[in-house]
């Protein structure tokens, strides 16, 4: 059994607000273990559980904020930037029986600790088929069409609800409960990685490959803060103008939608400024 594990770092066991997960903060160099502790407690409890092996793709900024020479040595990480599949790399192998999504939040323009989809900020909402798309739904959809179930997700308590509505069979673990934005009722990390390590243990039943999702042609709908960037977002092709603030198109799979919906975020980051946005 081959386990994906996502690692993102809002979701992570004291993060709060945005210093926490800025690569270069002395809150982040501090956050980088909680976030590591996170990720192995999760390993552990697959290898536990009978996995045979453990892949951790970091799906977090600059995807270079875990720390190896923490991690059980029976673990491979990917680390780094630009990767076909950015968070969920790894998977169109056709060898991983199940992924965890370890770290996650909940989307863009909805409740919940450092919520976003994406971008930090700018995006206000993204829908696929009309349903409002957290990263975990987007990445819960492109997993599918290689026929790998979701069967982890932690987060904040509200990152666990929002898993309920596209992996409803995976076990959750919300390492603290929000209160705000930027504010939260955090465990410690002893209880967290027990908490994690155990849910992971259970999961592992759930790693059982199916037949690859037939998706169809997938409508996204991009929405952002402010009415110049959408119209930088239709130099992507495929991309068109649907209101002030909010672009859409629509793609033949999952795969081929998150891949444009990278671009369009890549070609938005260009065209914000610091203070204006």
């Amino acid at each position: 059994m081959k386990i994906l594990i996502s690692a993102d770092m809002e979701g992570a066991t004291g993060v709060t607000w945005p210093a926490d997960v800025l690569p270069g903060t002395p809150q982040w160099e501090r956050c980088r273990s909680l976030f590591t502790s996170d990720v192995n407690a999760a390993a552990l409890g697959f290898f536990d559980g009978g996995a045979d092996e453990v892949l951790v793709n970091e799906a977090h900024w600059t995807m270079r904020n875990l720390l190896l020479e923490r991690l059980d040595e029976r673990v491979e990480m990917i680390t780094g930037r630009h990767k076909t599949l950015s968070m969920v790399e790894g998977v169109q192998h056709g060898d991983v029986d199940g992924i965890a999504f370890v770290g996650y939040h909940t989307g863009a323009g909805t409740e919940g600790v450092l919520a976003h989809t994406y971008l930090a900020n700018s995006i206000t909402g993204v829908w696929v088929d009309g349903d409002r798309a957290s990263e975990g739904l987007l990445n819960a959809r492109v997993v599918a069409e290689y026929g790998v179930p979701v069967v982890l997700v932690t987060g904040d308590d509200l990152t666990c609800v929002d898993a309920r509505g596209y992996a409803p069979r995976a076990r959750t673990v919300a390492v603290k409960d929000h209160v705000s934005r930027y504010a939260a009722v955090c465990r410690p990390p002893a209880r967290t990685a027990a908490d994690i390590r155990t849910a992971a243990k259970e999961a592992a039943a759930l790693a059982v490959r199916h037949e690859p999702a037939r998706t169809g042609p997938v409508a996204v709908v991009v929405e952002f803060d402010a009415e110049h960037l959408s119209g930088a977002a239709t130099v992507v092709p495929g991309v068109e103008r649907t209101g002030e603030r909010r672009v859409a198109y629509t793609s033949g799979t999952m795969y081929e939608a998150i891949r444009t919906f990278k671009a369009v975020t890549t070609i938005v980051s260009a065209a914000i400024e610091e203070q204006y946005g």
